[in-house]
This record gives structure tokens, C-alpha cells and sequence, in this order.
């Protein structure tokens, strides 16, 4: 029995969802995600939550079962909050500006990286060693973030690259005379 799978996703006042052809459509204050639905999996909406349960007793649909949940849940905790990453940039001379909708990266390299924004997502920079991503959905925003970080991963010695906000980077000791 999945845990997690078990609790109903609770529906706060201002949103609505439904469901039709396969597709579960939540509408909210901050926009209107959707997703398609398994075959393995029973959604009900009913009053002021959706139900999520297993089609069928089978291996495959109670491990689909909590994930399914949770993806829904994400949609509509997206709508009423959004979601957001905050990375950090260390070391000399790395910097990063928002520009519309171009991310602008100096990265040490002998030119500058330019990162476009998809539709959907904002880039804010509120200082130049940090950059925040913010969006309604929590993959493409988890997507994006990891795309920037990419780019220059935090190295263990100096601890030079970008980072997630609250990760921890394992330092290595130098060399020895």
C-alpha cells in the first residue's frame, strides 16, 4: 500500500480541476497545467479534493500509485505557489544578469554563455553570484536550473561553479610539499 498514495490531494478555494479524454486539467490563479493520465491509475474529482487509486491490483499500477499522486499534487501546488530553484554562483569573475529572456552567464570561458528562457519560466538575478528560476511547473523549472548548472559544476578544491542554494559541496584537500 503506498503511503503517499493513500491521501487525497486537497483542492484549495480559486482552483478548479478536470478531468476529460485522458487529460487532467488544473486551472488557478498562476495559470493552467496539465497532464496526461495513466491507464493504471483512477482519478476521481470529488468535491474539494481528487482521488487517486490503482486500476487494478497488478505489480505496475501500485508502484505507479504514489508517483501519480505526487504529480498531481505537484499541478496543484503549482497553480495556487509555483515553484522556484535558487542557485549560487562562486568564484572570481563569475557572474550572471538576467536580460528579458536570455540568461547571461560569465563563466570563466573565453566568451559568454547566453542561456534562452522557455515560455513559462522567469530568470531573476537579484545580485550577480545568484539566479533564481521560477516557475508554475516544477520540472521544467528543476530542468532549467539544472541546465545553468551544467555549465559549470562546483569543483571540490575551491568550491568554484554553480550550486544549488543549501548544497553541500564535499571539499577535497590540496596538494602537499
Amino acid at each position: 500500500m503506498s503511503r503517499i498514495g493513500k491521501k487525497p490531494v486537497a483542492i484549495p478555494s480559486g482552483v478548479t480541476a478536470n478531468i476529460e479524454n485522458g487529460t487532467l486539467t488544473v486551472k488557478g490563479p498562476k495559470g493552467t497545467l496539465s497532464m496526461g493520465l495513466s491507464d493504471l491509475i483512477d482519478y476521481k474529482v470529488e468535491g474539494e479534493e481528487i482521488q487517486v487509486n490503482p486500476a487494478n491490483d497488478t505489480k505496475q499500477a501500485r508502484s505507479y500509485w504514489g508517483m501519480q499522486r505526487t504529480l498531481v499534487s505537484n499541478l496543484v501546488e503549482g497553480v495556487t505557489e509555483g515553484f522556484s530553484k535558487t542557485l549560487e554562483i562562486s568564484g572570481v569573475g563569475y557572474r550572471a544578469k538576467a536580460q528579458g529572456k536570455t540568461l547571461n552567464l560569465q563563466l570563466g570561458f573565453s566568451h559568454d554563455v547566453d542561456i534562452a528562457v522557455p515560455e513559462g519560466l522567469e530568470v531573476a538575478t537579484p545580485d550577480a553570484t545568484t539566479v533564481v528560476v521560477s516557475g508554475i511547473d516544477k520540472q521544467a523549472v528543476g530542468q532549467l536550473a539544472a541546465e545553468i548548472r551544467r555549465w559549470r559544476k562546483p569543483e571540490p578544491y575551491k568550491g568554484k561553479g554553480i550550486k544549488y542554494q543549501g548544497e553541500y559541496v564535499f571539499r577535497k584537500e590540496g596538494k602537499k610539499k
